[in-house]
């Protein structure tokens, strides 16, 4: 029976790719204790810097819930600190303390030794033409 789409399924085309990845990543992060979500504020934070909750859990990809319980999980952990924000003390920020930092700064010879042998299975150009295509791409098609 032919199908009724032209096109392939591409949020599950990304989906499987994303998995296809995080295999790579998951033995990493498990042997660290850290959860892939956590993983994500970790890296977030380490590349940002400091966030209010909200703005972090856009950047990171997770629901507020949820973002709730983990800062809650990565503060008695000692990955985090959170204070108020001198320009609106009703809202907090959050950064990684400097055991956070380590900890990220820790894995990231194991994580960039990942990076290298992506690179090495589809070569530096496609790699670096995925990173300025989905940039393009989510540039392009995201609702604001």
């Amino acid at each position: 029976m032919p199908t009724p789409f032209k096109h392939r399924n591409l949020p599950h085309l990304f989906l499987s790719a994303r998995e296809v990845l995080m295999q790579r990543f998951r033995p990493v992060l498990s042997e660290a204790g850290i959860s892939e979500q956590q993983w994500r504020v970790l890296r977030t934070l380490y590349d940002i810097d400091s966030l209010d909750a909200a703005t972090l859990a856009l950047q990171a990809q997770i629901l507020a819930p949820s973002l709730t319980r983990m800062l809650r999980v990565l503060e008695q952990g000692n990955l985090i600190q959170r204070c108020a924000d001198p320009a609106d003390l009703r809202r907090q920020v959050i950064s990684l303390s400097e055991q956070g930092r380590l900890t990220v700064a820790g894995l990231s010879p194991r994580i960039e030794t990942i990076y290298q042998e992506l690179e090495q299975a589809i070569g530096p150009d496609l790699l670096n033409a995925l990173y300025d295509n989905i940039d393009v791409m989510i540039e392009r098609i995201q609702i604001r």
